[in-house]
């Protein structure tokens, strides 16, 4: 521990802590997948320190084991007011397996990388357990898994349709999305007594009732989608539903959701406005150490890649249909203030094992800082999914001179000898014509100063018609960034590689597409590295497409690379510079008659 720190500077996690602060009870108390980090970038720590930050005392425990008699469950008792429940900041089942199916051996948010501290299905598990041992205690359940499951959902590692999460696991209420405000209002109103049950018009919530939804004639407040049941039995149905929850989760205004399960009902209340400047910066400037709980003997993978870096801002605007951001945090860009985020890398300066490297400054995506409509009005009514696909919206206002004068800005700081970019750069936005010249200078700034050896970006794939269901723009616009790249690196003699990063097996995606990948990125003089074959996720369009086989856009069928062959013969394209994989891909292209296709990439 370092000496400027102690115990009671992290929240609680055993009944030692919680007396070391004098208390004699706890008001909530929050059950999480992954190791304690007390970072702004461990949701868990965020939800904490909000509720402390609200006058209340929290407790959390990291990691409980399900297997034994269920004493991490016990240890703390019960809380005054309700227990949360987050699998982490990852989905439990993404954590354990490969898209391969394959249990994975490690787990980044776990102390050592060691696998095996968390169950699948977290979320269920611990909720399970909590309502045997504490029926009449309340539990909310909330995170990236609980928000991605909120309704009716494919689930690839069941390959099956599920029902909200909400009924698998007997909770009594889901927060969805970034969390923060409902919390508030949640702990505000059982502060002042109001009974549980009747937190039904809470923002950014989710609950079962009995009792249908009284439905307007109009639909403006309320839209029913087809029930489970339909859903599990008619793909079209299913389809249809999943645009109705994308489109009132890229709304402004968004309409409350049901859905029937059984005799039950699940609704979901629309989201909170998205978040103003001043609200972020209170969030960021909360007391976080930034540091794991010093119980932890050994390092935290996932923390160490983050611990010297900074977020600016919230949301995506960018709707790749493979992508579950937007359906968490919102289509809508929520920044911090500059002060809020410098005066955050004035504080890491003082970190202990700092040496003057900021690791990142970004969100979902670093160059969204600070972009909104030019025009609010038309941004109240638009229900798209992105702001930039196919084409950047006219009204999206595409300046980077704030973002620009950020980086310059956090390089003045004492203490800062360097300053990468490790979030994706959207280079469709720096390309789009509105801003042409402080953009051109954005980039300029991004390639000679804050690209550590390799900048990364995500073109996904080259072919027009897959890109066209990732909702990804032409390959055309990564070779200019290309270009542009290896200009600046041959004019002032830099030593940097552009790192594309690519996706196979993704619906719509063949052999052949693969192999014009394999072609072309050779031509460009890439042996790939940075490459993930696709995995089906929660609330995304491509896990719709993978599980339906059609375009929801279109109704029209599409081909699904479905069987681990498959997938597995997709992914060696991305290797065809190596030994092992030439035999199987002269044999592959020989097979489907593209012999064409093997001169080309073997010439």
């Amino acid at each position: 521990m370092n000496s400027d720190t102690r115990l009671t500077d992290w929240l609680p996690t055993t009944l030692k802590e919680v007396k070391l602060r004098g208390w004699k009870e706890l008001d909530v108390i929050i059950f999480i997948g992954d190791a304690y980090v007390d970072h702004p970038s461990f949701g868990a720590a965020v939800i904490g320190r909000i509720i402390e930050a609200e006058g209340f005392r929290v407790a959390i425990v990291p990691q409980p084991n399900w297997r034994d008699d269920l004493r991490d469950f016990k240890k703390l008792g019960k809380p005054r007011l309700f227990f949360g429940v987050t699998s982490g900041a990852m989905d439990s089942m993404i954590n354990h397996y490969t898209a391969n199916l394959r249990l994975r051996s490690d787990d980044a948010y776990t102390p050592g990388g060691l696998a095996g501290n968390r169950p699948d299905s977290a979320t269920v598990v611990y909720s399970k357990i909590l309502k045997n041992l504490y029926p009449d205690t309340p539990v909310i359940i909330g995170g990236i898994e609980a928000s991605l499951r909120r309704l009716s959902h494919y689930d690839y590692w069941f390959d099956e349709i599920k029902p909200s999460i909400l009924i698998e696991s007997n909770a009594d209420l889901l927060v969805y999305g970034m969390g923060e405000q409902a919390i508030r209002e949640i702990i505000r109103l059982l502060d002042k007594n109001v009974p549980f049950n009747s937190l039904k018009n809470i923002p950014q919530t989710a609950f079962i009732t009995k009792e249908r939804p009284v439905l307007l004639k109009s639909s403006d407040d309320m839209v029913e989608l087809f029930s489970f049941g339909e859903c599990k039995n008619d793909k079209k149905k299913f389809t249809k539903n999943f645009t109705v929850i994308e489109e009132e989760s890229n709304k402004q205004k968004a309409r409350r959701i049901f859905e029937k399960t059984g005799n039950q009902y699940v609704v979901v209340n629309p989201p909170y406005p998205t978040m103003n400047e001043s609200s972020l910066d209170q969030i960021y400037e909360l007391p976080f150490t930034r540091l794991p709980h010093p119980k932890y003997q050994k390092t935290i993978p996932a923390f160490e890649m983050i611990k010297f870096s900074v977020i600016s801002h919230r949301g995506c605007f960018g709707g790749c249909s493979f992508c579950t951001l937007a359906a968490h945090q919102g289509k809508f860009i929520s920044s911090r203030s500059e002060k809020s985020v410098l005066k955050e890398i004035e504080t890491i300066t003082r970190m202990p094992g700092f040496r003057g490297y900021i690791s990142d400054i970004g969100g979902p995506t670093a160059n969204m800082y600070r972009l909104k409509g030019i025009n609010s009005k038309p941004c109240e009514k638009c229900n798209k999914t992105s702001c930039i696909y196919p084409v950047v919206c006219k009204n999206l206002d595409t300046n980077h001179q704030p973002l620009l004068q950020l980086y310059k800005n956090a390089g003045k700081i004492k203490g800062i000898k360097k300053i990468t970019i490790g979030s994706g750069l959207r280079y469709d936005l720096i390309f789009d014509g509105k801003n042409e010249n402080v953009n051109n200078e954005y980039l300029k700034e991004l390639v000679l100063h804050h690209v550590s050896g390799r900048l990364k970006v995500a073109p996904e794939h080259i072919s027009d018609a897959v890109l066209k269901l990732m909702r990804k723009p032409s390959f055309e616009l990564f070779k200019r960034l290309l270009k542009v790249f290896n200009t600046f690196n041959i004019k002032y003699r830099l030593n940097q590689q552009l790192i594309p990063y690519f996706i196979s097996s993704h619906p719509g995606c063949s052999n052949t597409d693969m192999a014009e990948l394999a072609i072309e990125t050779k031509k460009l003089h890439f042996k790939l590295e940075q490459v993930q074959d696709f995995t089906p996720t929660p609330m995304t369009l491509a896990s719709v497409m993978y599980y339906t086989g059609f375009d929801p856009n279109t109704l029209q069928k599409i081909h699904i690379p479905r069987t681990q062959e498959e997938k597995l013969g997709q992914r060696k394209f991305f290797f065809w510079y190596k030994k092992e994989y030439r035999g199987k891909i002269i044999n592959d292209l020989k097979r489907t008659g593209r012999t064409d296709l093997l001169k080309r990439l073997f010439e």
